[in-house]
């Protein structure tokens, strides 16, 4: 089984091209060529298929199906997204291209261009809208553990708790985020953030079925979202994470460009994988 792997502000991803099949993988399978340690290792396992049917507004490019380290299903990524959408450029061996892609949380557009050497690409994303959860109250902003000066409840396609904080770095996310997130039945990212001195934003993340990763991408749209609700930035937002910058523009749909980068072609092992699956 040939893979690639690849990251987005070291958010990294294994990518299996399947145009024959629009199957997902099994969460065993996942869980084992995600391990750093017994696998190969990454945050999560997307598959990239052509699906089959009708659609009324055009046939995607790819449908995109995520698996997040944990083998649980994940509606969306966008950095997961972003890696994808540079897998299929490699593959039609182009540097610019634009695809629409399928997920579970509705399509999203990808434009693909070239980034700053060859293992790298541009990639801007048409996230959709975002829009504000229900708040189950019962002070969940109390599990961060310090002051948290405003927060809010975000739908990238995925569950987001964007938490505003004086200083991120203070955060014990290896405790808050598994303490905030079983506050919710269905599990939820969660962002520690807090506004710089040029309108951006700093950004931790506990994502669900992953942990503490170097960035987020949905994360980082639904931070940019919440903070510009709260008069805290414009609609161009530079958000930076540990692994890296990406921009955020926030309007009628949330558009997110970051890069991803190539890191190698990979051969799952058969056998491996077969012992995973049993």
């Amino acid at each position: 089984m040939r893979v690639t792997k690849h990251h987005g502000l070291g958010n990294d991803f294994l990518v299996l091209l399947d145009p024959a099949s629009d199957d997902d993988v099994p969460p065993e399978l996942a869980r084992w060529a995600c391990d750093r340690r017994r696998g190969v290792g990454a945050d999560g396992f997307v598959v990239g298929s052509v699906p089959t049917g009708f659609f009324p507004d055009g046939p995607p490019h790819l449908r995109m199906l995520l698996r997040n380290a944990d083998g649980g299903r994940a509606e969306m990524s966008g950095n997961g997204i972003r890696c994808l959408a540079q897998a299929e450029a490699r593959r039609m061996g182009v540097d610019r291209v634009e695809l629409r892609i399928l997920t579970d949380a509705g399509m999203r557009v990808c434009e693909v261009r070239e980034g700053p050497d060859p293992r790298t690409a541009m990639v801007s994303v048409d996230m959709g809208r975002a829009r504000a959860l229900p708040d189950p109250g019962e002070g969940w902003q109390a599990e961060a553990g310090v002051p948290v000066r405003r927060a809010a409840l975000v739908d990238l396609g995925n569950p987001h708790a964007v938490l505003l904080v004086d200083d991120p770095s203070q955060v014990d996310l290896a405790v808050v985020g598994p303490a905030v997130e079983r506050r919710f039945p269905a599990g939820i990212n969660v962002e520690v953030v807090a506004p710089t001195a040029g309108g951006g934003l700093r950004l931790r993340v506990w994502e669900r079925g992953a942990g503490i990763t170097e960035a987020c991408g949905t994360g980082a749209c639904a931070a940019a979202w919440a903070a510009h609700g709260w008069g805290l930035t414009g609609v161009d937002v530079t958000v930076h994470m540990p692994g890296g910058e990406a921009a955020v523009m926030v309007g009628d749909h949330v558009t997110l460009v970051g890069p991803a980068t190539y890191v190698a072609d990979i051969d799952l092992d058969p056998e491996g994988a077969r012992a995973a699956c049993r």
